[in-house]
């Protein structure tokens, strides 16, 4: 039995050939190869191997591109270090998948489909690519406040910019209203969409509107007036200085 092994971390490599010996003792293992170049001249120059480990991502782009140049009909099993959800919409493709880092059973397990069922891989590179793609991350639109006795919904566009004070965070509108919410400033910095809120410090999260001033200051950093904000020794070190410049510039 043959087998060719894609991939372009030594260690990985290692550890997968040495598994694989393990549950297919005397076996011949080709490879390892590290990128599309070589994984395709070597498959244009030798016969079909009975199956193939392929990592996802090589060291010059992703190894679906290896199947666009060179006509395979092995069956091939990836190996890959995202999530398990990608994981799960991978094998409805009839193929199999395995996390990084390998784990013995999951790689017993593929082996013995492979076996029993001798699968010839049909890939769907359009569909699997999609998955592959990074999605659209969902932002915070809005948040739940209470006022009072009364709990009110406050849009994340309405907010001026965020502050902790005392172990307190408050989100204060464009209107200088301010309500207290029950989120860190470092867990709102995850939530909000960058494109519209800077983390000036670690007492303040920002909307580009809120600015009012920015001053050169001591040091190489950067002073910022916000609208509304009785606070006049807002910040900003040297080493956020330049992300800050890119993003009001953006």
């Amino acid at each position: 039995m043959n087998i060719l092994l894609i991939e372009d971390e030594r260690p990985a490599a290692n550890r997968l050939k040495q598994l694989v010996l393990e549950l297919l003792p005397g076996v011949n293992i080709y490879g390892n190869l590290d990128s599309i170049t070589s994984a395709v001249a070597w498959l244009e120059l030798h016969p079909a191997p009975d199956l193939i480990f392929c990592d996802i991502q090589l060291a010059d782009g992703l190894s679906f591109e290896i199947f666009e140049m060179v006509r395979v009909s092995s069956p091939i099993i990836f190996t890959t270090a995202f999530d398990q959800y990608a994981i799960k919409a991978f094998k409805l493709n009839s193929v199999d998948y395995l996390l990084k880092p390998i784990d013995p059973k999951e790689l017993a397990g593929a082996i013995n489909k492979f076996k029993s069922q001798k699968i010839k891989t049909t890939i769907d590179l359009s569909q699997i690519k999609e998955l592959l793609q990074p999605q659209q991350k969902e932002f915070k639109s809005r948040f739940m406040v209470k006022i009072g006795e009364k709990i009110q919904s406050i849009l994340a566009s309405e907010a001026a910019f965020f502050m902790s004070e005392e172990r307190v965070t408050f989100l204060q509108t464009f209107e200088g209203k301010r309500y207290i919410l029950d989120y860190t400033l470092d867990q709102l910095e995850e939530m909000l969409d960058p494109k519209k809120f800077f983390r000036l410090n670690r007492k303040y999260i920002s909307s580009f509107e809120a600015i009012a001033e920015i001053h050169t200051y001591s040091n190489s950093r950067l002073k910022i007036k916000l609208a509304n904000c009785s606070d006049n020794d807002i910040l900003v070190s040297r080493e956020k200085v330049g992300a800050l410049k890119e993003w009001l510039d953006g």
